[in-house]
């Protein structure tokens, strides 16, 4: 890169960085900023969306869950494909279907198609986030300095929460439809970015379509039967039905991807220590972290009464703390491994909802704004750390497919939690009742996730050069 940090890190670990590194890098953030911002943005616009387009709830939880959904269900296919036809190209593939998604979403007349095109901005999401992360470990081999860079890649996901809530409000009080539009320059800004990185390696091969088909039935029959079943209750024929086909998709999937030669999600990744202590803390840091963003802005606004710039900028002082975080991630895990950032970061999250938890009665604004502060800003710790954990355990051809497995755990975290904490706000007048419950359900899934934490082992070339203490 001819700066005068490089020379001292190849000097270091004796791994230069791949070419470009540093437009990677930028590339990269921008599409994890645009995959939270459609996320943080819209929340806050829910209200608004709900006012003119209807729905009720349910409508709010599926225009939420529609994008969540389609990310979960087809990250796995995404992750495939990131290896198969070369990460840039795919995530260029991702671009292209997010912006068009983005305008499509713009222009929805009614609630149904909102969530049609919600629906297909979550699967060009799928497709750009795994190979974001395998563009990141090819620009960077060396996990020291790869652990540095995912602590700038995650910066786009805490930058993204700190403008997405009041940017989000500010945009909603002139027309929610500004929330989707706002994409469009980030993904021009990021094709032009991207033509200059040059081509990723492929490794054409078979694909597992019954492997992506079930996956996909099992995915959104879980969503459905959660969401309908917080409604018409869990004794509901449709809702039972929609359960067991969930459970039944489920196992099959897992029947197919022991038997196939080729298969999407490969199970031999969970031999890996690492990248089966990742999951759990993916799952749980989700359910915490969309659980919470969710509730606590229609907390905000249709309980407290708040307008939608408001609400957006009660997460601001929590934003600025998760940038920092994320900037913190990275030494941090280099000085004292990824252990430590990750079950304090877990903790710090732990901490925020119980106190949110402990003052919802009080239904102050200021209040709630300070306790959401531990939230990103553990958050921020600890998840640049445990996608390193996930990154560094699995051979380079497949982590495209070892992150999008990761990242599916995430989206289906947060998919459950908008769909049981959404049927357990539904009721105005239960709704500080369903608020604390939701609130203590993440933070005990959070503290479990922590004390698990504390099993993941230090990296190899840490423990043969003395890194750590």
């Amino acid at each position: 890169m001819g700066t005068p940090a490089e020379p001292a890190a190849v000097r270091t670990s004796g791994v230069p960085d791949g070419a470009h590194a540093r437009i990677v890098i930028a590339v990269a953030s921008l599409g994890f900023f645009l995959i939270t911002l459609d996320i943080s943005i819209v929340n806050v616009a829910l209200s608004r969306i709900r006012a003119e387009l209807g729905g009720g709830t349910t409508g709010q939880q599926w225009t939420i869950d529609g994008y969540t959904l389609l990310f979960a269900a087809l990250l796995l296919f995404a992750g495939n494909l990131s290896d198969r036809i070369g990460a840039r190209k795919a995530l260029a593939i991702g671009i292209l279907g997010f912006g068009l998604a983005s305008a499509t979403c713009a222009a929805a007349p009614s609630i149904g198609a909102l969530i049609a095109a919600r629906s297909a901005q979550g699967a060009a999401a799928a497709i750009m986030l795994p190979s974001s992360m395998a563009l990141v470990r090819e620009a960077f081999p060396d996990p020291r300095r790869r652990a540095s860079a995912l602590g700038v890649w995650a910066v786009g996901g805490a930058v993204a929460g700190l403008v997405g809530q009041p940017l989000g409000g500010l945009l909603t009080t002139v027309d929610w439809r500004w929330v989707f539009i706002i994409n469009l320059p980030v993904c021009i800004g990021m094709i032009a970015f991207l033509v200059t990185v040059a081509a990723s390696p492929a490794r054409p091969s078979r694909f597992d379509w019954a492997g992506q088909v079930l996956a996909i039935v099992a995915l959104a029959t879980l969503v459905y039967g959660l969401i309908e079943g917080g409604h018409r209750g869990f004794t509901d024929p449709g809702v039972i039905i929609a359960l067991g086909t969930a459970a039944v998709a489920l196992a099959t999937f897992l029947l197919v991807q022991a038997r196939v030669r080729q298969p999407m999600m490969p199970l031999d990744l969970f031999r890996a220590h690492g990248f089966r202590l990742a999951l759990p803390v993916g799952f749980a840091f989700m359910v915490g972290n969309y659980g919470n963003v969710f509730v606590v802005s229609l907390f905000l606004q249709q309980h407290l009464g708040l307008t939608p710039l408001h609400a957006g900028l009660a997460f601001l002082p929590s934003a600025f703390f998760a940038i920092a975080g994320n900037l913190a991630s990275g030494p941090v895990t280099n000085r004292f491994g990824a252990r430590v950032p990750v079950v304090a970061g877990l903790l710090s999250m732990t901490a925020g909802l119980l106190a949110l938890l402990l003052t919802a009665s009080i239904e102050s604004p200021v209040i709630t704004a300070l306790c959401i502060i531990p939230i990103g800003a553990g958050g921020s710790l600890a998840m640049p750390s445990i996608t390193g954990v996930v990154l560094e355990g699995v051979p380079a051809e497949q982590a495209g497919t070892a992150s999008a497995v990761f990242n599916t755990f995430r989206q289906v975290g947060g998919a459950v939690a908008i769909a049981v904490f959404g049927a357990l706000i539904a009721n105005p007048d239960t709704f500080l009742g369903g608020l604390r419950i939701s609130l203590g359900s993440a933070a005990g899934m959070l503290l479990l996730a922590a004390l698990n934490s504390t099993r993941i082992r230090p990296r190899h070339s840490d423990l043969e050069t003395g890194l750590l203490p």
